[in-house]
């Protein structure tokens, strides 16, 4: 075929082009064969197949990545909020002995679902076997039963009669730490004793353990001891005081409205601050590491975008005759952009949908996946001492998943553009010459 007959070739069918319809069958076909590799040029399609598993690991790793710090977050704020309470209230000027008045205008403020008074002191615990330090809470058993991150999770003893036991409840780790078990006996000292002709004089008293908890948190389950009350305000010289009033209201997320009516309903003078204030650099942290870890793993996509891209631009030159032949059959330049433009968004969209699907599953059976990875290993790929957590939680977030769902395909489809531009602009004529 001479370059004239090539010319008249390529504009007879003009008008016929313009009748076809965009994303036909014949577009996607053609797509689907340059998709396929033939044995004498399948680096293509190798390209297309790393392309294509690049863009699934890197959704499905975004997705498994984003929920376990979600889980990470939600678990500690259990924890945390569960074990601290939401705010605290702490009276100034004035001891706190009208507690009771001020927990039951706190406990009328819509929104707020628990109030607890508490004496707070910090002290040594000992037993015959060792010794370590605490954080020692004077609360009212029926309190105590009603605490979130107590509720449920006493696996040994009883907290019934707790007021009346005259013993303590302590966590699963300081018990194990001490050498502790139900009915035995452990000392408790503060430097805050009695005030004696020389000076403040320690204070020491044993009491028997009554109950053991697990909150699943090792900070907390190895350092809070909790007694009656009464007996707390006699130990730390407290009598008819509370240190804080601790409230937990529905939804720790939106405080500041919540806030203003507590403040309200004090009616003297306290100190009032939340979790958020108290726990800021830990959960500012958080929220800065699960951005970063979302910005680094994007680049995993954005690279198997890339890929698709080169990969595009060597299907373009390889098939440049046979684009030049589909012109002179008549193919418009708006058909041939769609043929790889199909190409090239097929295997984003399909590794995009396979990365959603793997990293839902994996994610969902994360903790099932630890365990058995700790069984073939031999090993904890998740030490509770270090992570402060007894598991690896996970939490999917629908808005999470379809932003990186969103993420890569917007990826891949811009990744096909400049190739599909490209081929859709290539000379028939200067095709064919160097065929």
């Amino acid at each position: 075929m001479t370059m004239a007959q090539a010319r008249s070739a390529a504009a007879a069918p003009r008008a016929a082009a313009r009748t076809t319809r965009a994303f036909s069958a014949f577009e996607w076909i053609v797509a689907a064969r340059y998709l396929r590799a033939r044995r004498a040029k399948s680096f293509v399609s190798v390209i297309a197949g790393f392309s294509f598993a690049g863009i699934l690991l890197g959704v499905a790793t975004l997705i498994v990545v984003m929920s376990v710090m979600n889980g990470f977050r939600q678990e500690l704020l259990n924890k945390i909020v569960g074990i601290n309470g939401h705010v605290f209230v702490q009276a100034t000027d004035t001891p706190f002995t009208d507690y009771d008045a001020v927990t039951k205008r706190l406990e009328a403020v819509p929104g707020v679902k628990l109030v607890i008074p508490m004496i707070e002191g910090a002290a040594g615990v000992s037993s015959p076997f060792n010794q370590s330090g605490a954080l020692v809470r004077g609360i009212s058993g029926a309190d105590l039963r009603r605490l979130p991150g107590i509720e449920g999770h006493v696996v040994q003893g009883t907290l019934d009669d707790f007021d009346k036991s005259g013993g303590v409840a302590i966590g699963q780790r300081l018990a194990e730490s001490l050498g502790l078990s139900i009915g035995d006996q452990m000392s408790v000292l503060t430097a805050k004793g009695a005030q004696t002709p020389f000076g403040v004089a320690p204070r020491i008293k044993s009491y028997p353990v009554v109950a053991i908890f697990q909150i699943g948190m090792s900070e907390f389950d190895s350092s809070f001891v909790y007694m009656p009350m009464a007996e707390a305000q006699s130990y730390f010289n407290k009598d008819g005081e509370a240190s804080v009033i601790e409230v937990f209201v529905d939804d720790p997320d939106h405080m500041d409205a919540v806030r203003l009516q507590l403040d309200r309903a004090i009616e003297r003078p306290a100190v009032m601050t939340d979790w958020r204030q108290r726990n800021k650099t830990f959960f500012d942290a958080l929220n800065v590491e699960r951005n970063v870890m979302f910005i680094i793993l994007t680049l995993i996509v954005l690279v198997a975008a890339l890929n698709i891209v080169s990969g595009l631009i060597m299907l373009v030159k390889d098939k440049s005759s046979d684009i030049a032949i589909l012109r002179t059959m008549g193919a418009s330049r708006g058909s041939i952009l769609r043929i790889f433009l199909i190409a090239g968004a097929s295997i984003g969209v399909c590794g995009t949908l396979a990365g959603l699907v793997l990293g839902v599953l994996v994610a969902s059976n994360i903790e099932r996946i630890r365990a058995f990875l700790n069984a073939v290993l031999h090993t904890d790929l998740f030490p509770s001492e270090l992570y402060f957590l007894s598991h690896l939680p996970s939490v999917i977030r629908p808005a999470d998943v379809l932003a990186v769902t969103a993420m890569a395909l917007a990826l891949s489809l811009l990744a096909t553009v400049y190739p599909s531009w490209r081929a859709a602009n290539l000379d028939p004529v200067e095709a064919l010459r160097y065929e």
